[in-house]
Order: C-alpha cells, then sequence, then structure tokens
C-alpha cells in the first residue's frame, strides 16, 4: 500500500499526539451562570435592522463606543452600566450595482453587503474605517465632532479585506494605518503595510517575491512605544518544518514605525520586518500551534518596560475536535533577545532553512537600516527568521481549558489590601466568558457567564474601565467586570477569591473595591479562609446571611414516606469547587444502605432503619455551612400523646442554638440543629435516648380492625338468629285433624279444613 506524503505526515502527527502526555488539567468554574440569570445580568442593545457587530472602538474617555456593524457604523452612549442607548447610525452601503456585480462574480447575496472591519482613531477629531464593500474594499473618514461620514471614499485594497469572514488586523499610530490582510480578490496575496503616511515617508508594504508570508491568518497587532515598533500576531505555514508538511505555526512579527525603505535594495519595503516562532508548549508535550487572539498587559509603575507582558490564547492542530486551548504568557524582554539574536538562512533552490553559521553582516530587526548598504540590506531581505523561538514565561502554560477560547482581554486589578492581582477575561466560541484571576498557586476561575447560545461566525470583544463590550451578529452586550452583589454573606464573598469584590463588616454587604464608601474591605484572594477574615470582624449571624432572623441555618423540612420506598432528599451547592457531605446525628451513614450522586443529593430506600434526621453539609476550602435539613418520617404514623416524655426530650435537644460547622485541629466537627416540626421521633433508630427495635403498628392496626369487622358480621348473624326463633314461638297456628290409628288419611273436601290440630293432637272439645 502506497502512503502520500501528506498522509505519512497525518499519521506521525496521530502517533505522537497519542504517545506525549496530555498537558495539565483543565480549570473548572466555581459558579456558572446560564443565559438571562438573575445573578449576572446582561445589558444588551439589539436593532432589528443591525448585524455583525464585526468592530468595536472605545473613545479615549470610554463613554462612547463606535461599533462597525453590516452596511453601518453605531455610536452608542455607554456612560451607564444600566443601558446602552444610540446616539447616531451612520449608513454606509454598496449601491444595487455593486451587489449585483459581486453577486455575479459567484459570491452569496447576504456576502455582498458592506462588512465594517477597519476602525481606528487617525487623531481627535477623525475615525478612519474602512468595509468589505461587495468584495470592493473602500475606506471613509467619520468626523467624531459632527458625527458625520465623508462623501469621497478611498481604496481600500490592502488596509480592508476582501472576504468579510477573512481575519484581519490594523492599527493607527501618529495618523499613520498598519494593516495586515490580503490584498487580492482571491485571498492568495497576504500583505503587512502602512498607508497614509507622510509624503517624505511613504507608504510600505512586503515585498511579494521573497516569501516573508506562508499563508498566514493575522489575529493582532500592537504598538508598543517605548520600543517604537508594532507587533503583528498571526498562524501560518511552519516551512523551516521539512519533515512534515503544512505544519502550522504561530508567529511574533515586527516592523519599526521609522522605517522608510531603503534607497536602491528594497525601495518601499521593509527593511525592518522580521518575525519569530511562538512556542506555547510545556516540556515534553505537543504545541498549542494555532493562536487564536492575543492582548497586552502595560508593566507596573516603576517597572522596566521589559516586563510588558502579552498574553495569548492558542489551541491545537492536532486537538482541534477535543475543544482543548490554553493560555500562554510572552515578555517583552523576550521578543528582543529573540529578535536580537541569530537568524536562519532560506537556500533559494531548494527552498531548506537551516541556522547560518558565518558573521553577520547586519542585524535583521534593527531600527534604522534604512542608511544601510545594499549588502546590509540584501542580507536583512534574506534573512527574516529567528532562529530562536519565544517561549513562555518561566516555560510553562498559564492555563489549560477543554473549552475552545476564542478572545482574550486582560487587566491589572488592586485588591483590597493593595496587592495588583492579573484577570483574564476568556471568550469560548461557545457563548461562555470566563473570569481568571492569576494566583500564585494557578489560576482560578471565579465565574463562568453565557453570553450567547448559538455559535456566532464573527465576534469582537473590548474591555472599558469596569465594562466588557462584546460585539456580536445581533448587536452588543455589556457585562459588569464585577459582580459583588451576588454574594450576601461574608464566606462566599471570601470564597469566590474575586480581586474586585469585599466584605464591607459594616454594612454586611460585598462591595466592589474602590467603590466603597467604606475604605474596610476584607477578602482573601489567594486563599479564601473564611475562619481567618469572617470570623474576627463578623457575627455568627452574619456568616449565614442577615435574611435569616432567628435561625442561621436552612429551617428543617418534613419529608414522608412509605416503607420500602425510594426516597432522595437533594442538597443545594453553593459553588461548583464545593463538596457535599451527609450526617445523622448519633448514626453513621452506611455504604449499604445509602448512594451519594454526582448532584450531592442522598438516596436510600425507606425502612426503620433509614427514617429519622438528614443533615446536608457544604464543604469548601475547609469551610463547613449546612445547605439542608430533613425529617424523614413514615406517613402512616400517628402521633400519640402517651410519647410526650421521650419527644419532649428529643426536642430540647434538636431546638438549641445552631454551632458552625467548621474543621478544627482537636477533633471532628460537632453540631446540633433546629428542627421547626418533630413527630414520633423517639421512634427513630440510632437518634436521642429512645428504645430501639422494629415497629408493627400498621400491621397490628390492619389486624386489629379485620378481629372487629368479623365479630361484627358474627354478631349480627347470632341476633338474626335469635330473631327469628323468637318470631316463630309466638306466632299463632290453626288446628290439624286427628290422625286415625292405622288407617290412612284421607283428603278433605276443597274448602273444609280438618278437626284435627296441626300438632297431632285432638282439638280442645268439651267433654
Amino acid at each position: 500500500m502506497q502512503w502520500s506524503e501528506m498522509q505519512r505526515s497525518e499519521l506521525c502527527l496521530l502517533v505522537l499526539s497519542l504517545l506525549l502526555p496530555q498537558c495539565g488539567s483543565s480549570v473548572t468554574p466555581r459558579v456558572s451562570f446560564s443565559l438571562g440569570s438573575p445573578g449576572r445580568a446582561l445589558t444588551s442593545f439589539l436593532l432589528h435592522d443591525v448585524q455583525n457587530c464585526t468592530t468595536l472602538l472605545l473613545s479615549p474617555d470610554h463613554h462612547i463606543l463606535y461599533v462597525g456593524a453590516q452596511d453601518a457604523v453605531l455610536v452608542l452612549d455607554v456612560r451607564h452600566r444600566q443601558g446602552i442607548s444610540l446616539i447616531r447610525k451612520l449608513e454606509w452601503s454598496p449601491t444595487e450595482k455593486d451587489t449585483e456585480e459581486c453577486s455575479m462574480k459567484g459570491k452569496r447575496v447576504e456576502d455582498c453587503a458592506n462588512f465594517i472591519r477597519v476602525l481606528e482613531f487617525l487623531n481627535r477629531t477623525h475615525i478612519y474605517t474602512c468595509g468589505t464593500f461587495a468584495f470592493s474594499p473602500r475606506c471613509v473618514y467619520i468626523d467624531t465632532e459632527t458625527l458625520s461620514m465623508s462623501q469621497r471614499s478611498d481604496e481600500g485594497r490592502g488596509r480592508c479585506p476582501y472576504d468579510p469572514y477573512q481575519p484581519n488586523t490594523a492599527i493607527a499610530v501618529e495618523g499613520e494605518l498598519y494593516t495586515a490582510t490580503v490584498a487580492d480578490y482571491r485571498g492568495n496575496r497576504p500583505v503587512i503595510s502602512r498607508h497614509l503616511s507622510e509624503a517624505a515617508r511613504g507608504d510600505l508594504k512586503l515585498d511579494d517575491t521573497l516569501g516573508w508570508l506562508e499563508e498566514p491568518t493575522f489575529m493582532r497587532s500592537m504598538f508598543v512605544p517605548v520600543e517604537e515598533k508594532i507587533y503583528f500576531f498571526f498562524s501560518e505555514v511552519g516551512r523551516e518544518y521539512d519533515f512534515i508538511d503544512r505544519l502550522l505555526v504561530s508567529r511574533v512579527a515586527q516592523i519599526c514605525i521609522s522605517d522608510v525603505g531603503g534607497q536602491r535594495t528594497l525601495q518601499r519595503r521593509w527593511t525592518t520586518f522580521a518575525k519569530a516562532q511562538l512556542l506555547c508548549q510545556d516540556d515534553g508535550e505537543l504545541p498549542y500551534n494555532l493562536i487564536q487572539d492575543m492582548d497586552i498587559l502595560p508593566p507596573e509603575q516603576g517597572a522596566a518596560p521589559e516586563d510588558t507582558l502579552f498574553y495569548g490564547v492558542f489551541t491545537s492542530q492536532w486537538r482541534l475536535k477535543s475543544g482543548l486551548s490554553a493560555v500562554c504568557v510572552f515578555s517583552l524582554g523576550s521578543f528582543r533577545s529573540a529578535f536580537s539574536g541569530s537568524y536562519k538562512v532560506l537556500n533559494r533552490d531548494t527552498l531548506q532553512w537551516s541556522s547560518r553559521l558565518h558573521e553577520k553582516i547586519a542585524s535583521p530587526g534593527e531600527c534604522g537600516l534604512h542608511n544601510a548598504s545594499d549588502s546590509a540590506l540584501r542580507f536583512v531581505k534574506e534573512n527574516f527568521l529567528t532562529d530562536e523561538s519565544v517561549r513562555p514565561v518561566d516555560k510553562r502554560l498559564t492555563l489549560v481549558s477543554q473549552h475552545s477560547y476564542s478572545h482574550i482581554s486582560v487587566k491589572r486589578v488592586q485588591a483590597a489590601n493593595g496587592r495588583p492581582y492579573t484577570t483574564l477575561f476568556l471568550l469560548t466560541v461557545t457563548g461562555l466568558i470566563h473570569k481568571v484571576v492569576l494566583l500564585q498557586t494557578g489560576p482560578h476561575i471565579i465565574e463562568e457567564i453565557q453570553v450567547f447560545k448559538q455559535p456566532q461566525t464573527i465576534t469582537s470583544m473590548k474591555l472599558s474601565k469596569d465594562v466588557i463590550f462584546i460585539g456580536m451578529s445581533g448587536g452588543v452586550l455589556s457585562l459588569p467586570m464585577a459582580n459583588c452583589s451576588f454574594y450576601r454573606t461574608c464566606a462566599q464573598c471570601v470564597l469566590s477569591q474575586d480581586p474586585f469584590c469585599g466584605w464591607d463588616s459594616g454594612r454586611r454587604v460585598c462591595a466592589e473595591v474602590g467603590r466603597s464608601v467604606t475604605t474596610v474591605l476584607v477578602q482573601d484572594v489567594e486563599q479564601g479562609q473564611v475562619d481567618d477574615v469572617c470570623v474576627s470582624s463578623l457575627t455568627h449571624r452574619t456568616l449565614f446571611g442577615s435574611h435569616m432572623p432567628t435561625a442561621p441555618c436552612p429551617p428543617g423540612v418534613l419529608v414522608t414516606v412509605s416503607l420500602n420506598e425510594v426516597v432522595r432528599l437533594h442538597c443545594p451547592a453553593p459553588s461548583l469547587l464545593s463538596r457535599q457531605q451527609w450526617e445523622r446525628p448519633n448514626s453513621r451513614l452506611s455504604e449499604e444502605l445509602y448512594l451519594q450522586l454526582e448532584d450531592g443529593s442522598l438516596s436510600f430506600v425507606a425502612t426503620p432503619a433509614t427514617l429519622g434526621h438528614y443533615l446536608c453539609v457544604s464543604v469548601e476550602k475547609g469551610f463547613q455551612q449546612t445547605m439542608a435539613v430533613y425529617q424523614v418520617r413514615q406517613n402512616s404514623i400517628p402521633i400519640s400523646s402517651s410519647s410526650n416524655a421521650p419527644t419532649q426530650l428529643i426536642t430540647e435537644h434538636l431546638t438549641k442554638p445552631f454551632t458552625e460547622h467548621r474543621t478544627h485541629p482537636r477533633g471532628p466537627p460537632t453540631s446540633t440543629f433546629p428542627l421547626h416540626t418533630v413527630r414520633s421521633v423517639h421512634r427513630d433508630r440510632g437518634f436521642g435516648k429512645a428504645p430501639e427495635g422494629p415497629c408493627y403498628l400498621k400491621e397490628l392496626l390492619i389486624v386489629s380492625g379485620l378481629l372487629v369487622l368479623c365479630f361484627s358480621l358474627l354478631l349480627t348473624l347470632l341476633m338474626y338468629t335469635v330473631r327469628m326463633h323468637c318470631h316463630n314461638r309466638t306466632a299463632p297456628q290453626p288446628p290439624t285433624p286427628p290422625r286415625p290409628r292405622g288407617g290412612t288419611i284421607e283428603p278433605h273436601p276443597k274448602g273444609q279444613r280438618s278437626s284435627t290440630s296441626s300438632n297431632g293432637h285432638l282439638p280442645n272439645i268439651p267433654l
């Protein structure tokens, strides 16, 4: 059997994916909110005639959100958390002639609209926007003061893709537009270029004949002022790996904004272009080689520029069906090290890459090469791929998830104690947002929020000061970063480990850090230890919520069952990380009689031995709290007044004040709990001082009833018999004629009566 090169490559990758271990373990969100849940409110802006909100742009003061949609640019007022209002809708759609020409080229009618793909501030008063415009890209200016669109349009080739579903990236720096997209109708000419340049500088682009890009998919571009460089992030075919066909790799490319091209060599071409491989990989494991998104986090105040971090989302071409994705963090210092190191050289005859061994003539990627000699520029032209790959910080993955992430945004948050924490907002292709805080012990997913149900072909995400904006096909969603009001108790506020939230002991609320009227907020972001935070400042009643004025635990629930009936007791879980355990006072839950299900509920068969009281306790990070109290009772047992003494004894024991369940180093936790309804408790096995043994009261009642019924039937029959006998003795009898001796009895004529009495004696005739 003959194997093609592609088949051998796929087989090799399959074997590698099976042999090498899987990366890390997925992190479980602590709480999860479904779409429309009252615990996590969303603010939506939807218009019936607006679709495909593909591009988002925030004003410098974060008061206005510009949305690039289909055939329109929306200007939205987003100053208030409570809602989003429309300020202006700028229509910009192709003519009927443009749509007809697009359809004649074989494109779908719905794709022949104008999809806004570039929206950037050129200066304080103008925004530059570009759209696909029925597969004929065009660009216009928007005046931010008058909110009007210019009538004159520029050709958008090289600035905006033709296909509305083709990824691209653009960024404006000092009035000039830097783009990475495709420059032809078929999408075969990728290009990184500069537009709107001053006359003395001129526009620049990549040389199409050099093979600097190999079928790239552009994702993001970022400007680093301290470097005066723009970094482009994309994935492409890795031609340096000649042992496998079409191995995809992730790249970071750089250009200097001061580049003006060469004088003779590389005229109107980049002289500072260089690219390096981004390696999101753990040692000994397959890499996550497909970049999906990237965001930048500036260094802390007073830190070195090398501490600028880049947070990226990656998937793997070998695990596409599994949905696995990873988050890797790269530093600006690692970019500098890669671009200042050695470079590979490409043999144009064999198209093979190799590491250069002889001395370098020039330093590729260095700014200011426009004045270099022709030989130096030819060296730069041939050497643009770094020999060293860029590895993540600490050479490890930051997060591995079973979800497929498509977008990432990062924000540094200052906790109540003044310590900064990095928080990630990750959007999945299925419509979930994961809010993740990076701790010393690893990542912690604070919450999972569902923002849409149906997968979206085009989405975008932008962070404001305290709100996340999500652009979808149907409109724009607004989601507050903090959700402190969801946590009603000090314990839940601390267990969330949310750096945005802290417990206000004065008002007894979980408040947002920086917005609370008091400066005293307690939290434990690193460990989430309730005992160390809440007990020292709060009362017992506050720990479990002020909505329970009399008892800090849930009231007891009476469950009446029949013998041999399957009983299932439910236990609400405060979080997905908590563990539910069941207890019986003075009794042990045997595995032979009880089954605890995956959702934490308890199932068993109702027998005399399983009747009684049950307590469900939730345990999270060593903190225990009562979630449910049940009394399981047989439904046919009446309440007897003769058992007041033992019942009163048990009732006094049950109604003692409830004590908190906490782990203690000196011994196991002990507790009592109140029960509002106590009936026939003295018959429960293993509880109180009631006598033990099975109860046959039901059978006794049935037998007694049958005996009473039988006795009643017999008594009725006897009375009937006696009555009939008495009736026969007292009734008058007719006379009977005498029977002659030795003769036969002659029949009497009709109408005549015999003179002999009926009892065989002669009639009473006087002699």
